[in-house]
């Protein structure tokens, strides 16, 4: 089995050293990669190697997915992939959703089209959450002092460790096309992680600030903006799927405990903040 990713960074860094592990040969491109994604030749020689082809790239601030307008569909592989974002879903009140519900209606347009994008190639598209992880967690914000606690009454988000993504992925290379949440099985408010971070590292956890007058980013705002419960009950179904972690705490329990180099993640200085900024 032979996999090539566009965008080896920290979430497919830790799908890669999982399959290799299980004897795969893994290429790609990024940070974590050795192929130049402009270098043409030499990704359509890798693409013509694989038989599974995973893309972790989001469409750029032209709104145009790279990927796709460079590289199209991945010739001769059996089996697409992409990764992409809960945020297609866009505010739906902190309702539940899932795979059922309408996209394109919140702030991720661009992510929106790409997605049906990938879709219509008959990816398996995998939508996430918050990412967080060892070395991308509510822990480093609290040490560099970047941690927030906001008032936002009924605010939720959902979320996801990264080894429940490769966990989810690798259940999904047996499964039909089609779109999958992968997502903890608890959302709640950013507060209560930063909390139970600050517990268990023995630290004080941030002032409480009412969200109208935090210093936000516009990106960051926008994110407030949005509210929802991301429903997993499709990735339990269809892919035999279970999260290692169900909830933050079980998650930031295991960012704490020391990883070997072969688990360790690909530092990705592109990804999103770790928890409050996900990758929707």
């Amino acid at each position: 089995m032979h996999l090539f990713v566009f965008g080896l960074g920290y979430s497919a860094g830790v799908l890669a050293r999982r399959l290799r592990a299980r004897g795969w040969q893994v290429e790609g491109t990024g940070r974590g990669g050795e192929i130049a994604f402009d270098d043409r030749a030499a990704v359509l020689a890798a693409l013509a190697r694989a038989s599974h082809v995973l893309s972790s790239v989001p469409p750029g601030r032209d709104g145009v997915d790279p990927v796709l307008a460079h590289y199209g569909a991945a010739p001769g592989t059996r089996w697409i992939g992409y990764l992409s974002s809960t945020g297609v879903y866009g505010d739906c009140g902190g309702a539940w959703v899932d795979e059922s519900a309408g996209v394109g209606h919140g702030r991720r347009t661009a992510r929106s089209e790409a997605d049906l994008a990938w879709q219509a190639l008959s990816a398996r598209v995998f939508r996430l959450p918050g990412i967080y992880g060892p070395g991308r967690s509510a822990f480093e914000r609290l040490r560099d002092g970047t941690a927030r606690r906001l008032i936002a009454p009924g605010q939720v988000f959902s979320r996801i460790h990264v080894d429940d993504i490769a966990g989810g992925v690798i259940a999904g290379l047996g499964a039909p096309a089609g779109v999958y949440n992968l997502a903890d099985d608890e959302p709640c408010d950013q507060n209560a992680v930063m909390e139970e971070a600050a517990r268990l590292s023995g630290m004080a956890p941030p002032p409480l600030v009412p969200l109208a007058e935090a210093d936000l980013s516009p990106m960051a705002r926008a994110f407030y903006a949005e509210n929802r419960r991301i429903a997993n009950g499709k990735a339990r179904r269809v892919l035999g799927w279970r999260p290692q972690y169900p909830s933050y705490r079980e998650g930031l329990r295991a960012c704490m405990r020391p990883r070997s180099a072969t688990t360790s993640p690909i530092s990705d200085s592109t990804a999103p903040a770790a928890l409050s900024v996900d990758q929707r």
